[in-house]
């Protein structure tokens, strides 16, 4: 017999703890994001213009983070770089780890992109008089962004959303927030319950926001 009695009154009462933590959960996304965005970047030009280790060290970083779990990333940064001696605090485990995964994923996304713009374009910059740094930012660049801009949202979505395993590393952004809070009143439904809503309206204003910037920068 379903006899669970609800009770929503505390987890009301800490609905500023919840935002406050939902701010942290942003800003902590937003940065690996943006770290994913360079270092990605980098990747994807050294593993197709450039050969020997540089090149082994960034396919192995594409790879590793491609084909394990982010739990276990996020582990490795809290537990394993602890082991000898690197201790590193909770907020720089989980940034560390979201831009270690997501530099791996975008890299392949940037890959894609520069392989789906012609040759003949890079020639025809360089024909100008461009040199390969300008070739690449003037032209080629700008184009590859258009290609991989919802791929680039979809992963600011993922990174919001696996930030919630850093509260197995001690972290006090929204899913460590609640868990804490739900500790002390044991009303664990009630508590996750309106944080996945949380989480939920999070994704939709990205969304919202991402496509309104889609149809403003990519008008033409």
């Amino acid at each position: 017999m379903f006899n669970y009695n609800f009770q929503w009154r505390p987890v009301w009462r800490s609905l500023p703890d919840l935002f406050e933590a939902s701010l942290v959960t942003l800003q902590v996304a937003a940065l690996a994001i943006v770290l994913g965005i360079l270092v990605g970047l980098v990747l994807a030009l050294v593993r197709m213009n450039m050969r020997g280790p540089a090149r082994w060290i960034a396919t192995a970083w594409v790879e590793l983070a491609r084909n394990t779990p982010v739990l276990f990333q996020l582990f490795f940064f809290g537990f394993g770089l602890g082991a000898f001696g690197w201790h590193l605090t909770p907020f720089t485990i989980v940034l560390v780890g979201l831009t270690f995964n997501s530099a791996g994923y975008l890299a392949e996304n940037f890959r894609g992109g520069f392989n789906a713009i012609p040759d003949t374009q890079l020639r025809a910059a360089r024909s100008l008089g461009m040199t390969a740094w300008q070739a690449y930012t003037r032209v080629v660049i700008p184009q590859v962004f258009r290609l991989v801009y919802h791929p680039i949202t979809n992963q600011m979505v993922w990174a919001v959303l696996m930030s919630s395993l850093g509260m197995l590393v001690g972290f006090r952004e929204l899913s460590g927030e609640t868990q804490f809070l739900a500790s002390r009143s044991y009303r664990i439904f009630e508590y996750f319950a309106v944080t996945a809503v949380i989480y939920f309206v999070i994704v939709k204003i990205i969304l919202l926001v991402s496509r309104l910037l889609a149809m403003r920068l990519f008008r033409y």
